[in-house]
């Protein structure tokens, strides 16, 4: 039998935890699973590492763990190890500031109709109504916490505890760019046309993945997002303002 999670800890038992990850890389986690402390932590420890650590040559981050890739040539395992362990004894990590620089971004969205079929399915699974679902969608404010599955791809959170709903037992056979999809109290904004098992309940004319642009991926870990309901018939419209789709951006304090 497992041993019980020690939850007086913010990331459980063990953390934060240190393992190497192939000849060059280190991966600080903060957790087991996704939590508001773990993904607080990750961000605010990646932006340090960034600039307190020396001969770490990339970073990223996931929903509660940190990547570090150095130079083997010119850094070992044990003096990385030992770096990352002076830097992670400075300070609470789980009660950290989010890192400075961050956004709000006010994306227009299309909740339900033939634009996204699945609005009603999803708010019956969270026990909502369509008109209740949108609002609790709408009225929350969500935090990229990570960006993942393909390139440019924010996942947000968290939503109320009534969408912790689970994925689909089968796949959606495609959804479009600028999709807004909703799973386990997460959305996410598909940057690509492709397959998935989450639930297609809104659609922006937002482009997440730019490849022409210098800043091909727009949204960053640490920016907050509202969805701003919009009606149908303002999408073409907000398509033809370009890769913003209609999206306004504002520094956070």
């Amino acid at each position: 039998m497992a041993a019980p999670r020690d939850t007086t800890r913010p990331g459980g038992a063990g953390f934060p935890r240190l393992d190497p990850l192939g000849s060059d890389g280190l991966l600080v986690g903060f957790g087991d699973r996704l939590s508001e402390a773990a993904n607080r932590a990750a961000l605010a420890f990646r932006a340090a590492a960034d600039t307190a650590l020396p001969g770490v040559a990339e970073s990223s981050t996931s929903l509660a763990s940190v990547y570090l890739r150095y130079d083997p040539s010119a850094t070992g395992l044990a003096d990385m190890r030992a770096a990352v362990e002076a830097l992670l004894a400075q300070r609470d990590w789980y009660g950290a500031d989010l890192p400075p620089g961050r956004r709000l971004i006010r994306i227009p969205t299309v909740f339900g109709t033939d634009l996204a079929p699945q609005l009603a399915e999803a708010a019956e699974a969270a026990g909502l109504t369509p008109d209740a679902a949108i609002r609790s969608i709408a009225e929350t404010r969500v935090r990229v916490q990570t960006i993942g599955f393909a390139p440019g791809q924010p996942y947000l959170g968290e939503l109320p505890p009534a969408w912790d709903i689970p994925r689909q037992s089968r796949l959606t056979e495609r959804i479009p760019v600028g999709a807004l999809t909703v799973a386990i109290r997460q959305l996410v904004l598909f940057s690509v046309s492709t397959p998935t098992g989450w639930r297609h309940v809104g659609q922006t004319a937002f482009r997440a993945f730019r490849p022409d642009s210098d800043t091909p991926f727009v949204l960053r870990a640490g920016d907050e997002v509202e969805f701003v309901p919009v009606p149908a018939d303002m999408l073409d419209g907000l398509c033809d303002q370009g890769p913003d789709g209609g999206a306004a951006f504002e520094p956070l304090p």
